[in-house]
Order: structure tokens, then C-alpha cells, then sequence
């Protein structure tokens, strides 16, 4: 378990890596964000993606899944999101990138109302293939403290 003395600010956390497919990226486009961009390889060529692309929804919960399966996920009480912030996606992705994560710790502090807890805001970074950012983004997460009792 790690626990919010474990996420000091620095601490870099790997994800394993995950190649998108076609199949996939219509799938999620079609139940979530069915804009022809992302569903109909032949109109995308004329947008302003020069082809088929990803949701960013889709890469960011594909960032969302590689964190939660990394050494990250064990995080006591799970990960629970407070918020996000920065949020980008510099570039398209495409079927056949492989995305991987790195989150980094930017800061943590204690929780005053609740001491048994603290926010840690991390930064993730997903690249693909070529170390192009896919997505970025920070957030905020509420980490128990080892001593529940602080």
C-alpha cells in the first residue's frame, strides 16, 4: 500500500503500455464522443485531424486504466479524484500508437479538516511511441495518511 507519506513531490511513477486498435478507438467513439473524426476513416482525411483519430477521452482513460495497473494503483483507499486541471492533448492519436504513462508527485499537503488524510496533485504524461505527448494533465487526489488517526 502506499499512502500519502509514500507520494512526496518528485516521485515518479512508470506505467506498462497499451497499443491502440481501430476496433478500440471506434468503439469508445461510438459510445462516447461519436463525431465522424473519430468513427468514418474517409471523412477524418478532410478534418482537421488529416485522418482518423482518438477521442481524447479515450487516450485520457486509457492514461486512467495504465495508472491505476502501475505501482500507483495501490494507493490506500484507491485513487480518488478532487479535480483536474491543464488538461491537453497536444496531438492526435492514431491506431497502432502505443501510449505509456508517467505520473510525477508535484506537491501534497496535510488536509486540515480531516487529518487522517492530505491532497496530493500529480502530473501525467502519456507519450506515445514516439515520446510525443498524447495528453497531459494535473490532478488532485485524496490519499489516506498511514496513521489515520495524524
Amino acid at each position: 500500500m502506499l499512502y500519502f507519506e509514500d507520494l512526496t513531490p518528485g516521485r515518479c511513477f512508470q506505467t506498462a503500455s497499451h497499443t491502440l486498435t481501430l476496433d478500440e478507438i471506434r468503439d469508445f467513439a461510438g459510445r462516447y464522443d461519436p463525431q465522424f473524426f473519430h468513427l468514418d476513416e474517409a471523412a477524418a482525411e478532410h478534418s482537421v485531424f488529416n485522418g482518423l483519430a482518438a477521442s481524447g477521452w479515450h487516450v485520457a482513460s486509457v492514461s486512467m486504466r495504465l495508472m491505476v495497473e502501475s505501482e500507483l494503483g495501490s494507493v490506500a483507499n484507491g485513487l480518488v479524484g478532487m479535480k483536474v486541471d491543464n488538461l491537453r492533448w497536444p496531438r492526435p492519436t492514431r491506431a497502432g500508437d502505443t501510449l505509456r504513462a508517467e505520473i510525477t508527485v508535484l506537491s501534497q499537503r496535510a488536509s486540515a479538516s480531516q487529518p487522517g488524510f492530505g491532497v496530493v496533485t500529480l502530473q501525467w504524461t502519456t507519450r506515445n511511441q514516439n515520446e510525443e505527448i498524447a495528453v497531459q494533465l494535473e490532478t488532485a487526489i485524496w490519499v489516506q495518511r498511514r496513521n489515520n488517526d495524524a
